[in-house]
């Protein structure tokens, strides 16, 4: 049974993890010009060991979707649920933001910039696990958890007394990944999480992403301008334009016969033998 199979074979009795309804986010104009609307009546749900992919172009609003479920941004209107709990009004209490993290973690595309350049590696992932490993644990436990969890993401013990900026860039999203796994969470948002590198990590990278949750339970929102990436790594996928949902549906579905015309140019500017850049007004007629 493939993912998309095993997906689609469970969906009518799983509970979604995360429920998005009527998400909304305004900015104030500039200037007291007419309010930014970055974000308009967005809705959708991640299932349990699933990877929803959210597709568009840059300024589509995806990244303030993201931003909106992991506490990052505030929302104007709307309602998001994790394991059927509201996080719309955000956690007021130490103990339900730590709880939260420990839930939804996040993933940047810049890993460096959200790494602490003055920590060591090893002590990069053993804060996390110490965050989240309950009183009881000793020093040594919270050390040797870090580095199991970075032995997971192919880094062995001696990228533990390494700096970040010893690494190269796939090393880092290594770290940052190895991080939010120390959270033992239920959900890693992925934050254009492979774009800054080159192909071949790239494929290294989706590569330890799924077998991170062949090993575990764990789902991802994944967030991408790629629709090449988002065919490898997702079982459904929205695309959003201007802030709203235009299309959504089961990746491999959506892409071999896209129907709405955003969808049909983004999958047109992919690069693929003998490929020559589209118009999308082309497309759109």
């Amino acid at each position: 049974m493939t993912g998309n199979d095993h997906h689609a074979a469970t969906r009518t009795t799983d509970e979604p993890i995360v429920a998005a309804r009527g998400l909304r986010k305004v900015y104030p104009g500039p200037t007291k010009g007419d309010p930014v609307i970055a974000v308009d009546d967005v809705s959708f749900e991640l299932y349990p060991n699933e990877c929803l992919a959210i597709v568009g172009e840059s300024g589509s609003g995806k990244t303030t979707v993201a931003r909106m479920l992991v506490g990052l941004e505030t929302l104007t209107e709307g309602e998001i649920e994790v394991r059927g709990e509201s996080r719309a009004r955000g956690a007021r209490r130490l103990a339900d933001r730590r709880r939260w993290a420990s839930e939804v973690q996040y993933v940047f595309q810049d890993p460096y910039s959200s790494l602490n350049a003055r920590q060591r590696v090893g002590d990069i992932v053993a804060t996390s696990v110490g965050l989240h490993a309950g009183a009881s644990a000793t020093r040594r436990d919270v050390r040797t958890r870090a580095l199991d969890i970075l032995d997971r993401v192919g880094l062995d013990d001696r990228f533990a007394e390494k700096h970040p900026h010893q690494l190269s860039g796939g090393q880092r999203q290594r770290v940052a990944i190895a991080r939010a796994l120390a959270a033992d969470p239920a959900v890693i948002v992925l934050d254009e999480a492979v774009a800054a590198l080159d192909v071949s990590i790239q494929a290294q990278i989706l590569n330890l992403l799924a077998d991170i949750r062949a090993s575990r339970e764990v789902s991802y929102l994944f967030i991408s301008h790629d629709l090449a990436v988002v065919n490898q790594i997702s079982e459904r996928m929205i695309v959003m334009e201007q802030g709203r949902v235009v299309d959504q549906g089961r990746t491999a579905e959506l892409l071999a016969d896209p129907v709405h015309p955003y969808t049909r140019a983004l999958r047109a500017a992919v690069p693929r033998p003998g490929w020559k850049p589209v118009r999308r007004e082309r497309l759109a007629s």
